[in-house]
């Protein structure tokens, strides 16, 4: 059983340790995350949302270079992320599904993968954009993930209205703003690509 589940003062919170995650104990629950031990349900995203990611994914897939570095493009694949400082074992674990990444091509393991990872993308929605923006962004900098891009979608997530791209500083492992496209994605590292926003759009 979950500890959140044994605690009648936390109700409706459900928490989970790294041993029962290994142990498959959230399989059953659907779509989640988990932030700091606790459970956070993921909510059902819009269809630009969903289409982005889908096109995006694809092509970005299709950028890899011929006889270049071996990647991998992913969607909506979990990964541990570091633990939080926390002295309660049901308070520590992070566990994120990025919405795209580009890792090499070292065997999966949900545990280390974070350190395979070259790029990360979010697309922003209206219950997501404060994590995408604040704590993802610590978390994938701490992990050392050398690139995150933020695709934020205007306010009725009909529209891509700006791509953020984030690059490492190493000596402090933060993001460090790079630059901001509009119109069309102009990607150098790990892939070259030129993405018009409409193209991902589109019905």
């Amino acid at each position: 059983m979950m500890s959140g589940m044994s605690a009648p003062d936390e109700q409706q919170v459900l928490r989970v340790t790294a041993e029962e995650f290994a142990e498959g104990a959230t399989a059953e629950l659907g779509d989640i995350e988990i932030v700091d031990g606790r459970v956070v349900r993921r909510m059902a995203q819009s269809p630009v949302h969903s289409r982005v990611v889908r096109r995006l994914a694809g092509m970005l897939e299709a950028a890899r270079r011929n006889g270049g570095p071996c990647m991998v493009v992913d969607s909506d694949v979990a990964a541990r992320f570091a633990d939080a400082e926390s002295a309660s074992a049901d308070r520590r674990l992070n566990v994120r599904y990025p919405d795209i990444w580009i890792r090499d091509c070292e065997p999966y393991d949900v545990n280390t993968v974070r350190e395979h990872v070259l790029l990360v993308v979010e697309v922003t929605s209206e219950s997501t954009i404060d994590a995408d923006i604040n704590d993802k962004r610590i978390q994938y900098a701490t992990a050392g993930i050398p690139r995150y891009l933020i695709v934020r979608l205007d306010q009725k997530e009909d529209r891509i209205e700006e791509i953020e791209e984030y690059r490492l500083d190493w000596s402090g492992r933060r993001y460090a703003a790079h630059t901001v496209h509009r119109r069309v994605l102009l990607l150098d590292d790990p892939v070259e690509a030129t993405i018009p926003f409409d193209v991902l759009e589109q019905p």
